[in-house]
């Protein structure tokens, strides 16, 4: 499994260094920049301004730039085929973006990080439905009152903390825990855990100021829950270990 999420990224990265390299080929990087030279950020108001007074007529103004950029060089049959598959494609990763998300509350839960009703098994779908709902009616909040930039950017912020975060965990674990077992090893763990690290703060410093503010008002929040809830309720600080995942969650029998 580890292999395949290794290779899949790797893949995934080479495929989109292509398409932008085929789009500004074929149109041009066509940016738009303020007043003082720098980028207007995506989905920004000034951003929208601009290309309001070029009639969108730039692939970064475009809700589909493949696709506009397929219709602009003499394709526009394939560019709406493109746009097509777009909108088929894009709910189904933001579902299981959500689904991801639900299952991650469940497992805290389930491991006292967060109360219990969060790992309430539904009686007839044996599904996580308390949090389900939860996470689906947050999700529909900001991307309703959110524009789709901001929405990106905390969602890049959220990611690269994570990734930070594990990483530094990955060899801290290797001193204070030496016997863990571990089906997959992470190779010179020395080198590549911190260079993923610095790697990770790079690109969150490269986020907007206003994207950072937002990451710690959120970290706030959580270590509110943390040490107001989490700490006291854990199964770790009750002595015992992590949940195992074949241990029966509250409510199921």
């Amino acid at each position: 499994m580890p292999i395949g999420l290794l290779g899949s990224l790797a893949v995934c990265t080479i495929f989109y260094i292509l398409v932008a390299a085929g789009v500004i080929g074929g149109v041009g990087a066509q940016p738009m920049l303020a007043a003082d030279g720098s980028g207007l950020r995506p989905g920004s108001p000034e951003l929208t301004s601009a290309c309001l007074a070029i009639k969108d007529a730039a692939v970064v103004c475009s809700k589909e730039a493949l696709a506009w950029t397929m219709r602009e060089i003499g394709w526009p049959q394939v560019g709406n085929l493109i746009g097509l598959a777009a909108g088929l494609a894009l709910p189904s990763v933001i579902l299981m973006m959500v689904f991801g998300q639900t299952r991650i509350f469940f497992v805290m839960s389930r491991d006292g990080l967060l109360p219990a009703m969060f790992s309430r098994i539904h009686p007839v779908y044996r599904t996580p439905h308390v949090v389900t709902i939860l996470t689906g009616v947050f999700v529909a909040l900001f991307a309703a009152f959110f524009p789709v930039g901001v929405l990106a950017d905390i969602s890049n912020w959220g990611t690269l903390f994570a990734f930070a975060m594990v990483s530094m965990a990955v060899v801290a674990l290797r001193r204070t825990d030496p016997d863990r077992v571990r089906p997959f090893r992470t190779p010179a763990v020395a080198v590549l855990g911190p260079l993923s690290a610095i790697g990770c703060v790079y690109l969150f410093f490269s986020l907007s100021s206003g994207t950072k503010l937002l990451f710690v008002a959120w970290a706030v929040v959580g270590l509110v829950v943390y040490f107001s809830y989490s700490r006291r309720h854990s199964n770790m600080a009750a002595g015992g270990a992590d949940t195992p995942d074949d241990r029966p969650a509250k409510g199921e029998a």
